[in-house]
Parts: structure tokens; C-alpha cells; sequence
């Protein structure tokens, strides 16, 4: 895990926290929450994996459920728009 992903772990399991990273080391200064363990964080990092999977998946459905009522190709959708 890198230190961007590592912060979007965090976020992911502790919303709102106040923290601040530094060359893979956790600053923590959050006084209403208490810093994940590194088992937290290494299943928070594969729970927002999934989390950003199943998203993209409700996306696409979403997006395919709109072009079948609207009776378009995504081709002709993408003319339409550009």
C-alpha cells in the first residue's frame, strides 16, 4: 500500500478524522476517533476496493438501464453530447 491509498483507507474506515501522513508514518490528531491498527487499515483498504468496484458496477448498470429507455447506442449517446 502506498501513502495515497493509505489515506484513503483511513478516510474510508474513520470519516472525518484528523490526520496527517509523512512518509508512511501516521500523525494522528484526531481527538474524537482513536487511529486504526494497521489490521483496520489493511481491511479498510480492501472494504473501499469494494466499495469503489460495487460502484462502478451500479454505474454502469445505471448507464445501460438509460440508454435502453432512451432506445440509444452509447455511440449515438457520446454524438449526442459531444
Amino acid at each position: 500500500m502506498n501513502q495515497q491509498e493509505l489515506g484513503k483507507a483511513i478516510h474510508f474506515i474513520r470519516p472525518k478524522a484528523e490526520f496527517a501522513l509523512c512518509e508512511m508514518e501516521i500523525l494522528w490528531h484526531d481527538e474524537q476517533q482513536t487511529k486504526p491498527s494497521q489490521e483496520e487499515i489493511e481491511a479498510g483498504w480492501v472494504a473501499y476496493q469494494a466499495a469503489q468496484v460495487a460502484e462502478a458496477e451500479t454505474k454502469a448498470t445505471q448507464k445501460a438501464a438509460l440508454l435502453d429507455r432512451l432506445g440509444i447506442t452509447e455511440d449515438e449517446a457520446k454524438l449526442l453530447l459531444s
